[in-house]
């Protein structure tokens, strides 16, 4: 690859980069092309000494096809903001290195390093394959990296003579996991490191066949290095096959990096295992963990370890809400996390006695990511509805914080101003539901206007302050909607019985959270017609209502939705997530105890009402989206659904991305998705 000259902006390389658009919106409209040229903020690294940050900025090409992340530097007060990269191929995984007077990063898969001005550029690394993310030690002697492990056997590894054969051998399951064939996995390698140079490495797990990080979304947050560089701690499930696919139970080892010692830290505990933290003393060690085997949405509790001792402390007990994004405050004494409250992510702390706090201002209508300290202040993301995400700083000691970078501003001001607001909707059973409320652009009571009630997927989600390329809320408002968000039963952020009563109960209660939503809004003056849209389990949930909605809905849209129960537990690829959700839970997530063929009353009854026994009943025109690479929910879902509503002479539409997976994901895709989204509820509800 050629590198161009250096210059006072930063490096260049050959190739067409993609830079900030100078964007222009048409007569203030936010539309789909606007929506994906935001940049987008990601990464923020405070340097060694709190002066500055690092972070990346996405661009988007339309025309393209793609995206490309280059990398920007500010002072801690958001002044000086300024882009050092500006690459062809994106940039990531950056971080401060020799205390802040260099900066390591990947691209194409090497590790690179240059000056936070962005000159002496030098690739670091040369490992065959590529690397897939790196973490440095303290120290700065050791690095980590992650790289692909083959563990699948394919044509010629078979019969070496047949080199064209493309056929797959399998002999388990997990054999599919998102959207590939488990043909290779993760594995981490520590290796030397001298700022200049990745040494001869080994892999921390040799030929064991078990994913480090697991997959298929984590990454080397799963791994941490002690303070003096000597142990690692990481997260790993060490099961393979039906076990694999049946089980979350990852936990908790120690690896020794002088004598290669590893042992299990969290032995005994079931769940879930992750996120291992070393307190900045080396004393302690903080990680996150779900209590039960095979149920991915219990409630995350924080524990911390005595690594004298080795004993564990739960530190959340006394705390209702899920923790994540842990960070070690610098003196030991205590840990800063993210949790979802009541439709928000906010800032807390906690000392080492579980003494809980907000640091965030209470119903703020902001998603706070996770902190990083720089003295007194906190130096974090912060999302809405409304915008996407910008840096934030924010007091320790009181939460009062103010905005420090300003990505997206110029757009957002060219935009017209839409309303949000929190409604508590009465619920069938007596509770009250935070359902988020968008109007659109110049809203006027004394008029009428269509209405979306969203359906969550999860099943057990946050519906908090998002802002995504795949469900925008701004971006439906904006085109003349009232957008309704219910933190229906099952969300994350009302305690763990309001989010747990959804599992075995698709068609109850969750059910009647949406009908009591649709049925307060359709009973005001200013809504007029109604649609309804989900993807995952809110796909599920437009099936299942367009069963049962008794034409409350005027026209459904379902994104890779759930509509044959029994062929989706036959098909997908998490074992664990449909026995457990679909019966299990009911009997001790024992194995088998949610499937088809179970004698489990809470099992049969939940096939019994499947969306797909319920097609006699469809009478409203829906669209089907469906992702061809999607393992999660399979297109056959999709394929079923559309046949069905064929058949029964429903008005219906299917569009499919043969080269998406669950998530819509590639810049023209995406737009193509939301072109035929507002299309089709234009069609049939205004």
């Amino acid at each position: 690859m050629a590198i161009a000259a250096l210059t006072a902006c930063g490096p260049k390389e050959e190739g067409q980069t993609i830079e900030k658009p100078d964007l222009k919106v048409a007569d203030g409209h936010f539309t789909a092309e606007v929506l994906h040229q935001m940049g987008k903020v990601t990464d923020i690294q405070v340097s060694p000494d709190g002066t500055q940050i690092l972070y990346g900025v996405t661009y988007t090409s339309i025309e393209q096809n793609k995206g490309v992340r280059n990398l920007f530097i500010m002072n801690i007060d958001g002044s000086d903001n300024h882009q050092i990269t500006h690459f062809a191929k994106s940039a990531s995984n950056a971080r401060w290195i020799e205390g802040g007077k260099r900066i390591a990063f990947l691209k194409e898969g090497q590790i690179w390093a240059m000056n936070p001005d962005g000159k002496k550029l030098e690739q670091i690394s040369d490992y065959e394959g590529g690397i897939n993310e790196f973490k440095i030690s303290p120290d700065e002697a050791n690095i980590l990296f992650s790289t692909d492990f083959k563990v699948a056997k394919i044509g010629k590894d078979v019969y070496p003579d047949l080199d064209k054969s493309t056929a797959r051998d399998i002999e388990g399951l997990m054999y599919r996991h998102w959207d590939h064939f488990v043909e290779n996995i993760q594995h981490t390698h520590l290796a030397n490191f001298s700022g200049s140079k990745v040494g001869a490495d080994f892999d921390l797990l040799g030929d064991e066949p078990y994913e480090l990080p697991t997959e298929p979304f984590s990454g080397l947050e799963q791994l941490d290095f002690s303070p003096d560089g000597q142990q690692i701690a990481y997260s790993c499930r060490k099961l393979t096959g039906r076990d694999y696919a049946f089980s979350t139970n990852t936990d908790i080892y120690l690896y020794t990096i002088i004598s290669g010692e590893c042992i299990n830290l969290s032995e005994g505990m079931m769940g879930y295992d992750t996120d291992p933290a070393f307190s900045p003393n080396g004393k302690y060690l903080a990680w996150l963990s779900m209590e039960r085997d095979g149920y991915e949405a219990d409630r995350v509790r924080l524990f911390i370890m005595d690594m004298n001792t080795r004993e564990r402390k739960e530190l959340s007990g006394d705390f209702i809400y899920d923790v994540e994004g842990i960070s070690w405050m610098p003196d030991s004494k205590g840990l800063y996390f993210n949790s979802v409250v009541e439709g928000v992510k906010e800032i807390w702390k906690t000392d080492l006695e579980g003494n809980m706090a907000r640091v965030t201002p209470q119903h703020e209508f902001k998603d706070f990511g996770c902190p990083q300290i720089a003295g007194d202040r906190l130096i974090a993301t912060a999302t809405s509805m409304l915008h996407s995400a910008e840096i934030v700083s924010i007091s320790a000691a009181d939460g009062s914080w103010e905005q420090i970078s300003h990505e997206n501003d110029d757009i957002l001001a060219q935009i017209e101003d839409i309303r949000m607001e929190e409604v508590w909707v009465p619920t069938t059973d007596g509770k009250q539901m935070l359902t988020w409320v968008l109007y659109p652009p110049q809203f006027d009571e004394s008029k009428t206007y269509p209405a979306i009630l969203f359906c969550n997927g999860g099943p057990q989600t946050a519906c908090s302050q998002s802002w995504s390329t795949r469900w925008n809320f701004r971006l439906m408002a904006s085109q003349g909607y009232i957008v309704l968000i219910p933190n229906r039963r099952g969300n994350i952020g009302f305690g763990q019985e309001w989010k747990e009563q959804i599992s075995g109960d698709y068609i109850g209660q969750n059910m009647k959270d949406y009908l009591a939503v649709a049925d307060c809004f359709l009973s005001r003056p200013y809504v007029g017609k109604m649609g309804a849209a989900g993807g995952s389990y809110g796909g599920y949930s437009v099936y299942y209502l367009a069963g049962i909605h008794q034409n409350r809905f005027s026209a459904f849209i379902a994104h890779a939705g759930i509509f044959d129960q029994e062929a989706m537990y036959m098909s997908t690829e998490e074992m664990w997530f449909p026995n457990w959700d679909n019966g299990a839970c009911a009997a001790g997530g024992k194995y088998l105890e949610g499937s088809p063929w179970s004698d489990n009353p809470v099992a049969k009854r939940h096939y019994a009402n499947s969306p797909h026994k319920l097609m006699k009943n469809w009478n409203t025109p829906i669209l089907v989206f469906h992702g061809e690479l999607d393992y999660r929910v399979p297109v056959s879902q999709g394929m079923m659904a559309f046949n069905a509503a064929q058949m029964f002479d429903v008005p219906s539409k299917m569009v499919l991305f043969p080269d998406e997976n669950h998530w819509i994901l590639k810049p023209q895709n995406s737009v193509h998705w939301n072109r035929e989204y507002i299309a089709w509820f234009d069609k049939w509800l205004k």
